[in-house]
Order: C-alpha cells, then sequence, then structure tokens
C-alpha cells in the first residue's frame, strides 16, 4: 500500500473494497433464491440473464477507457494475438467457469460453494508449480494443507446434513468453476497488461455473452422467455450489484490501498456468504463449517502471501 495516500482515501478504499467483497458473495444468494422462486430455471438461462443486463455497462466503460487509451497511447488496437487471448479466456473465465459455478449451484448449498470458489488461489499456485515445473516450498505446502483439511471439514459436516444426493457431483462442477478461472487468472495477465483492465474485461465478457446465447439457442431454441418477474429483478440485482458494481468498486479499492490488503479484507467474503445464507435461505450454520472456513481462509490467505 502506497504510504502517500492519505488516511482517508485508506479508509474509502477499506470501504471499496469490503462492498465489493459484499456484492461478490451475495452472487451465490441470488442465483439460489432465483432457483427457489421458478423450478424450471436453468444455469444457462440465469447466466444469459446476467450477462445480457450487465454486458452494456461494460461496453460503455470499454468505449471510455478505450478513446482515453487512444488519446494517450499509440498501443490501442488490437492484433491477432490478442483477439486470440481476448476469445480464449473469454470463454473460459467468463463463460465457462461461470456455468460450472451455477450448475454446481443447483446441488449444493451457497456457503459450500462460495468457500470452494475461495480455493482458486490455491489452484493458481499448483498450477504455476507445475507449469514452471517448480517445487513448493515449505511455506506454501503448509498453507494447502490447512486449505484443503478446512474445505475437507465443511464438506462432511455437509454431506452428514445434507439433503442432496448429488452433494459431490455440485462440488465437482464448483471445484471445475475455480480451476477454470484461475487458468483465466493466469492467461489474462499479458492480455490485461497490454489491452486495459476494463477494456479486457469487456471485450472478453462481450465474447461470453455471445457463446451463452449459442449455448441458450442450441439448448432451448428460439422462444420468448416465460419467467415469473421476481426471477428478472433478481437477475437484474446479480448483474448490477453482484457483477458491475463489484468490478469497479475491487479496482477503485485497489488503486488506494493495495493489492495485498485488498486480498486481506476480501477474504471476508464466505464468512458474509455465510451469514446471508443462513438468514436469507435458512441454511445450517454449525461450527464445524465455521472451524473448517476459518482454516480454509487461513490457509488461502498464506498461499496468497507467500513469495518463492
Amino acid at each position: 500500500m502506497p504510504h502517500s495516500v492519505p488516511p482517508a482515501s485508506r479508509i474509502i478504499g477499506c470501504l471499496f473494497v469490503l462492498l465489493a467483497a459484499f456484492g461478490f458473495s451475495a452472487k451465490s444468494i441470488l442465483v439460489k433464491l432465483a432457483y427457489g422462486v421458478s423450478p424450471e430455471l436453468d444455469a444457462i438461462t440465469l447466466m444469459l440473464l446476467r450477462m445480457a443486463i450487465s454486458l452494456p455497462f461494460f461496453l460503455v466503460v470499454a468505449l471510455l477507457s478505450a478513446r482515453k487509451s487512444a488519446q494517450t497511447s499509440t498501443n490501442q488496437y488490437l492484433n491477432r494475438q490478442d483477439k486470440l487471448m481476448i476469445l480464449g479466456l473469454g470463454v473460459l473465465g467468463y463463460y465457462l467457469s461461470s456455468l460450472l459455478d451455477f450448475e454446481g449451484l443447483t446441488y449444493i448449498s451457497a456457503g459450500l460453494e462460495r468457500l470452494i470458489l475461495f480455493l482458486y488461489p490455491t489452484f493458481v499456485v499448483l498450477l504455476t508449480a507445475g507449469l514452471q515445473r517448480r517445487a513448493i516450498n515449505r511455506y506454501q505446502g503448509l498453507a494447502l494443507l490447512l486449505s484443503y483439511g478446512g474445505m475437507v471439514l465443511v464438506f462432511v459436516d455437509n454431506l452428514m446434513q445434507s439433503v442432496s444426493t448429488n452433494l459431490l457431483l455440485g462440488s465437482v462442477f464448483v471445484a471445475g468453476s475455480a480451476l477454470t478461472f484461475s487458468v483465466f487468472m493466469i492467461g489474462s495477465g499479458q492480455a490485461i497488461k497490454r489491452i486495459g483492465s476494463m477494456r479486457f474485461t469487456a471485450y472478453s465478457m462481450t465474447v461470453a455473452c455471445l457463446v451463452t446465447g449459442l449455448h441458450f439457442l442450441v439448448l432451448h431454441g428460439v422462444y420468448p422467455l416465460n419467467l415469473p418477474l421476481r426471477v428478472y429483478g433478481l437477475a437484474a440485482i446479480m448483474a448490477i450489484f453482484s457483477t458491475v458494481l463489484p468490478a469497479f468498486l475491487m479496482n477503485a479499492g485497489i488503486q488506494r490501498i493495495g493489492a495485498g490488503s485488498a486480498s486481506i479484507i476480501s477474504s471476508a467474503g464466505p464468512v458474509i456468504t455465510l451469514a446471508l445464507a443462513f438468514f436469507l435461505l435458512d441454511e445450517a450454520l454449525t461450527i464445524i463449517q465455521l472451524a473448517g472456513t476459518v482454516l480454509t481462509l487461513v490457509g488461502v490467505y498464506v498461499v496468497s502471501q507467500a513469495k518463492t
């Protein structure tokens, strides 16, 4: 965190990151609520609604960002490699990862889903170590043990309480979402540096939206959506308050307090989801879940801060 940042700006930055964490954490709650309103609602339809509503906001920001880039830089044009990177990462990170996550939420609790997703930094460490053929040090190994040990505790507790016969399947879906998002995070570094964060997000979101629309057409064909009005309301809340605003707030918060401090504050996300799920979805909240969540959060934090 830069020392030159005034205290008031740091407080605002912390508040931005906390609000972003709250918004991201509420996404799984909104998905579960939407599924509860309409049993016929499937993952790809809800995804389409979310992306169709959020995409215009990102496109406006991308247009403004491109104009600013054109005024300050000569590197605003996309070459073939940039376009292929946007296409591949858009499909992987914003389409496939979201699809697996939404599918998983049809089987498992919102609290378990958020905790599994929160493991993605550990997947980044494992993938990076494998790609670079670099051994994981003891510091990272202990952190990984804590993360996955806590995850096992929470999973077993859910297994003992769950009436769902597809708890393992749902967990595999969400773990796949975390894994694909990890690959997306690794691959997007260079693209973001060259294209810019907002432009990259808008363009890759556009790709994901088009692929989601194609998936919907293949699966359901061309027919007007006939869903309860509350589903559209929940999708709009999800798009604005759990997608668009958190993205902007997180970027603004990181600029003020730095990525390290932002990651610490963001670790409140799974705890927020547990609390929201308890109050809004009547999901069970046990001592074992809390203990496993704490272990996982500590492990992920250590992994995120570890230096090699």
